[in-house]
């Protein structure tokens, strides 16, 4: 199948977002990748979105389907990886692509809209003229967490004990926080989410009546020709964005912690090791270590892993080397994945796992599912969740304080 790719001169970048946004949700599945202007080494987009499934790939063959699929088409495919097979009241399959009808691109003054079967005048048409409806007055929203402060302090001793014991180095503890028979609007959610906190991993991903809503910094991996890159983030400090020298302070001593280093480091090498499974021998390598970035309510450290992929490699055998990422695991991987387990209070689903896209070439870029409001349209459900890497150096008041400061603008959103 051939597309036919159109392309519309746009102003305003906000605005067009509003409408995309709006024009998309009417599908039944839809996906919005949102990067928000940021300028990093690895940007290539501004802006894409899917809708319209031709075919659906999901099941436990997903990833061996997509490798079928691309011995015979050139195209794109998005969607999701869940962290867990298991189910939960959000919804979202454990991995879903779709091959979309429609294709649209956002620079800063263009609009590129590529289809199958449809007009992109049409198209373009309807976004253009699609109706903004108004700030509905919603009801303040409490979440409720599934774990109360005393458990959770108990819980990061008991994992501090695994790992003086010697049965992990590093384990990523994550809360979830809910509520029940509370109906939002996700689109308006999200956009009050990513004004509050854009980041460039952002996203707007629907399946059916399951929504996300994510505000992500974090990439998971990304492929370009023969390159993987991976930008793990270990190593969270608040922001003062009210006083200039108070929040270089805060900033610095991310920078110096030798408690965070020592999470991102654990973390660097668990990549590098997932890495050199699926890389030609020697081409692995971190090409930034403990880089200190800022977000609207976080400052961030973040390294980045490169590699060069051996040669004929399957999306599968990438995956599987890759996934779950170490930064929302710990290590060593395969042990830590069995005390999540056995210590969290739910599945996680979708959090923590991946949403992204592969583009005809088979490049492909993927966000790692953190900072994000989940909500079922049909139950009402809304959940988030927020966890931080434990080590030995952890202290558990300071650990709960983390997850909080995550927290902080979905909490906003909800509250306003």
């Amino acid at each position: 199948m051939k597309r036919t790719i159109s392309c519309f001169t746009i102003t305003g970048i906000p605005a067009i977002k509003e409408q995309i946004l709006y024009w998309i949700n009417q599908f039944s599945i839809c996906s919005f990748l949102d990067n928000h202007q940021y300028s990093a080494p690895y940007h290539h987009v501004e802006c894409l979105a899917a809708v319209g499934a031709i075919r659906v790939f999901e099941g436990p063959n997903t990833l061996q389907a997509i490798d079928a699929f691309y011995t015979t088409d050139a195209d794109w495919l998005f969607g999701h990886l869940a962290y867990d097979q298991q189910s939960n009241p959000i919804g979202f399959s454990p991995s879903t692509f779709f091959q979309p009808e429609t294709v649209l691109r956002l620079s800063n003054t263009t609009l590129w809209i590529e289809t199958i079967h449809a007009s992109a005048e049409n198209i373009f048409e309807q976004i253009i003229a699609q109706p903004m409806p108004s700030n509905e007055q919603a009801l303040p929203i409490v979440m409720q967490p599934k774990i109360d402060k005393a458990a959770y302090l108990a819980t990061v001793h008991q994992l501090k004990q695994h790992i003086q014991r010697g049965d992990c180095y590093e384990i990523n503890f994550c809360q979830e926080f809910f509520a029940e028979n509370s109906p939002i609007n996700p689109v308006q959610c999200y956009l009050g989410l990513t004004r509050i906190s854009p980041t460039p991993f952002a996203c707007y991903y629907k399946q059916q009546n399951a929504h996300l809503l994510c505000a992500s910094p974090e990439r998971y991996l990304q492929r370009q020709g023969m390159q993987l890159i991976s930008q793990p983030i270990k190593g969270t400090n608040k922001r003062n964005t009210a006083n200039s020298l108070l929040d270089d302070e805060l900033k610095e001593a991310l920078k110096q912690s030798t408690k965070d280093q020592s999470e991102n480091v654990m973390v660097v090498d668990l990549v590098r090791n997932d890495l050199s499974k699926i890389c030609k021998e020697g081409t692995v390598r971190v090409a930034e270590l403990f880089g200190i970035y800022s977000f609207p309510q976080v400052h961030q450290m973040i390294s980045t892993v490169t590699g060069e992929l051996k040669p004929n490699s399957l999306f599968t055998e990438i995956i599987e080397a890759s996934f779950p990422m170490g930064s929302m695991t710990g290590a060593p991987k395969k042990r830590v994945m069995e005390l999540i387990e056995q210590y969290e209070m739910n599945p996680r689903g979708i959090y923590s796992g991946a949403v992204g896209y592969i583009d005809p070439e088979q490049n492909f870029d993927f966000n790692v599912v953190i900072r994000s409001l989940m909500y079922n349209a049909d139950n009402k459900y809304l959940s988030y969740w927020v966890g931080s890497g434990i080590t030995f150096y952890s202290n558990p008041e300071d650990e709960y304080e983390e997850c909080l400061l995550k927290a902080s603008a979905m909490n906003t959103i909800l509250n306003q």
